[in-house]
């Protein structure tokens, strides 16, 4: 039977991302995933998962903003933050299959290290180039990183909205706490499910409120990755991070 499943911020952990795909029997022929973003930055395993995903048939992959920088970086040969945030796993990844194994800082500016826009793999750029700000479905379930403002229609966003604004679960963590649960927490575009990553849940679990699933489970600092069959909503986790690697890289928030 054909799934389709959702995977949180995978952050380069490629070994939580090859323990979710075998703990939910995901079929690389068959099944579907959708994938909601920040594949880059934190762990040291960027370029694995871009391998691992690209064996996938169906795959529909969202963009995040750790993968907005990276794909910046692809363009210009300039990172925007300086390689913070995470960015010494992806530079790690990278350099140790372009040759460049522990050549880290080159002299010059913050944004510049050893290696080279170059140095990334044509499909990879392509990869990250093609990457959906979201995605809905015919059930009127989108998909998105991190969201999008309510008081606005959907369609009206800036493009850094639906990569980059944590408003949207935010809110809904105020108002479910917080506000009269006689008054409507309002979404204009009235989607039936929204499912989004960005802001790592306090659980470490998929949470849901109101119509609102968050899959962020803290895979880039020192939680778990999950993926979850939307439709069952079973879902599936990895270990934690720092139990599969043995350093520990900065929170990629």
């Amino acid at each position: 039977m054909m799934r389709t499943l959702v995977m949180g911020d995978i952050h380069g952990g490629y070994k939580a991302l090859l323990q979710c795909l075998k703990r939910s029997s995901f079929d690389y022929e068959q099944d579907t995933l959708i994938q909601l973003g920040d594949i880059a930055d934190s762990y040291p395993e960027v370029y694995e998962c871009i391998e691992e995903l690209q064996k996938i048939k169906n795959l529909i992959a969202i963009k995040g903003n750790h993968d907005e920088w990276f794909r910046e970086f692809i363009t210009t040969d300039f990172h925007p933050y300086y390689w913070t945030y995470g960015g010494k796993g992806t530079l790690i990844s990278y350099l140790n299959h372009c040759g460049k194994k522990g050549r880290f800082f080159a002299t010059g500016s913050g944004y510049k290290t050893s290696l080279d826009s170059s140095d990334i793999p044509e499909k990879h750029r392509e990869f990250f180039k093609n990457q959906k700000l979201y995605h809905i479905d015919e059930k009127k379930r989108c998909f998105i990183h991190a969201g999008f403002r309510r008081q606005l229609s959907f369609l009206q966003q800036k493009e850094s909205d639906y990569y980059w604004h944590r408003d949207l679960w935010l809110d809904a963590i105020d108002h479910k706490f917080n506000m009269s649960p006689r008054k409507a927490f309002k979404i204009k575009s009235r989607f039936k499910e929204i499912y989004i990553g960005h802001t790592p849940t306090a659980s470490r679990r998929p949470e849901k409120l109101f119509n609102i699933i968050n899959m962020d489970t803290g895979a880039g600092c020192e939680g778990r990755l999950t993926i979850m069959d939307i439709d069952s909503k079973e879902y599936w986790q990895s270990d934690l991070l720092p139990e599969l690697y043995e350093h520990n890289f900065r929170d990629a928030s």
